[in-house]
């Protein structure tokens, strides 16, 4: 009978999967969220045929074109075609609307990346440093010293020691995010572990990889989802930032910060170089923090009785 109770996993869990997903479609912030993010990672995927010229061909005629200017572009084999630069073209004559649109391939890319090394990393340093005691003092040091380092510092830092490249920029922006997965991680498990099922599951002889699996783990899952989703819009705010002061992504490779931080010098002139690429940028943050609020008071029980 007690094996029967303790299997159940309506006890461990903080609100039931049920009631909360048929929650998730009612509420108008990750509706909204969800349909922005859905838009961008299209024009990522789809950036192939969605853009209309290289984003790294330049043309010295079709420099700084406004918006909706009309240019002429030879092709390899020397026939001249006419091109519509839709978002204006740069200082090197390159097509700003298919620098966007491939540009946002690499704030996703690095986004989800963080997130997800981010909260796999912090899921199990927490849940070490929550459940094991002999753990806890050491790790959560480390986590201090960590988060005593402002993220931006920090990721500058590692990136000025490497060399730049996406896979720098995302190792350089997950490690400040990590220790503020690891204490609310940590958090959760100290307050799960005192649970009165809990206790008996360990008084019964319940093994520690079945106990952390049945009863400690579901209720660090939507948390981390929340949790995860502001990460990713850090990221992606982080990213730019770095490109845009020139030690992130190589100027190369088309990002909406390196868009916006190779357009600065002539913002006054010609204001479609950051105006573009900071409206994707802009939206795209914004989308991933009204999704992370609609799934905060979708799965959070204090906040699902208040909707």
């Amino acid at each position: 009978m007690a094996d029967v109770i303790l299997d159940t996993p309506i006890a461990a869990a903080p609100v039931k999967p049920s009631a909360a997903f048929r929650n998730l479609a009612r509420n108008p912030g990750i509706m909204f969220g969800g349909a922005v993010i859905a838009i961008v990672v299209l024009m990522g995927l789809l950036a192939p045929w969605l853009g209309t010229i290289d984003p790294t061909a330049i043309s010295p005629i079709a420099r700084n074109k406004i918006p909706g200017a009309e240019f002429f572009q030879r092709t390899d084999t020397g026939e001249r075609i006419k091109m519509i630069a839709l978002f204006g073209t740069d200082g090197l004559g390159r097509d700003i609307y298919s620098r966007v649109v491939y540009g946002a391939r690499v704030s996703l890319l690095v986004g989800v990346s963080v997130a997800l090394i981010s909260v796999a990393c912090g899921l199990l340093i927490g849940v070490l440093a929550g459940f094991f005691r002999i753990f806890d003092a050491i790790i959560m040091r480390i986590m201090d010293g960590l988060m005593a380092i402002p993220a931006i510092l920090l990721a500058i830092a590692m990136v000025s020691l490497f060399r730049s490249s996406v896979l720098t920029v995302i190792i350089a922006i997950t490690v400040p995010q990590i220790p503020g997965v690891v204490r609310l991680v940590r958090s959760i498990v100290l307050s799960v572990r005192e649970e009165p099922y809990v206790e008996a599951a360990v008084t019964l002889g319940t093994s520690t990889p079945k106990l952390l699996w049945r009863h400690v783990l579901p209720n660090t899952f939507a948390p981390i989802i929340v949790q995860g989703t502001f990460i990713c819009a850090s990221a992606i705010l982080i990213e730019a930032i770095l490109s845009f002061l020139g030690i992130g992504v190589p100027p190369e490779v088309p990002t909406w910060g390196n868009i916006m931080a190779e357009g600065r010098q002539v913002f006054s002139l010609f204001p479609h170089n950051i105006i573009y690429p900071g409206v994707f940028l802009a939206m795209t943050i914004l989308a991933v923090n009204v999704l992370g609020d609609g799934l905060r008071d979708t799965l959070d029980p204090k906040m699902a009785k208040r909707v």
